[in-house]
């Protein structure tokens, strides 16, 4: 069955062989839905769609090696014939949502998303429409009277941090250690340790109680 039957093709970016075979095997359950090409790296997911594999929409993970799920989307925006980008990510920040429609993917689902949400979250994508993880609207509906605008979140500090800082920061915040860090995020301790007094660095703070406080003052973290 082709588009035109009204199938939706799907290409499919994860670099985690487990995460994305378990989310094809969701979308292959509904009949209306096909994975057509998978990649494990946003080059490679470009290199797909550039070389002619033919999508409707590209499923993409956020954080990914090489070319992670923000980059490729800005890079998709200068081909012709494109997918609409819907980046999967455990980043609930609202900087990051913004980030992802200024760049211009159609929707933002968080990993905890069920697998009736994300079908149908595909299938209004795929409609011209966008869409938002539910957990996350609400969640921001409920902040919205009590914290200031994105821009003043964004102007208070000049620090940047990438999508693993803030990833790691929350984890270094919830107090899990460096080996803990390293085992949810299957990296080694070493590379927590590097992250870890980066964001140290970065942020000009003392040690890692500072750097809480800092990244809870300047709304970085819950």
């Amino acid at each position: 069955m082709d588009k035109g039957n009204g199938m939706i093709r799907i290409i499919l970016a994860e670099d985690h062989n487990i995460v994305r075979n378990g989310i094809r095997n969701l979308l292959d359950r509904d009949e209306e839905l096909k994975v057509v090409a998978e990649a494990v790296d946003g080059k490679e997911a470009l290199d797909l769609i550039r070389n002619g594999t033919e999508a409707d929409i590209l499923l993409a993970d956020m954080n990914m090696p090489q070319m992670d799920g923000l980059q490729l989307t800005e890079q998709l925006q200068q081909m012709p014939h494109k997918p609409k980008v819907v980046l999967l990510t455990m980043l609930d920040r609202e900087q990051y949502v913004l980030k992802a429609f200024k760049a211009g993917a159609h929707g933002y689902l968080l990993k905890s998303i069920s697998s009736e949400e994300l079908i149908f979250a595909v299938k209004h994508i795929r409609g011209d429409g966008r869409y938002i993880s539910s957990e996350l609207s609400l969640r921001f509906l409920d902040r919205m009277g009590d914290l200031p605008t994105t821009s003043q979140v964004l102007h208070e500090s000049d620090v940047e941090l990438s999508q693993k800082d803030l990833q790691i920061l929350e984890l270094i915040a919830d107090g899990l250690t460096n080996q803990e860090i390293a085992d949810r995020l299957f990296t080694s301790k070493r590379t927590v340790e590097g992250y870890r007094q980066n964001l140290i660095d970065k942020t000009g703070t003392r040690n890692t109680a500072s750097l809480v406080r800092y990244a809870v003052r300047n709304k970085l973290i819950n």
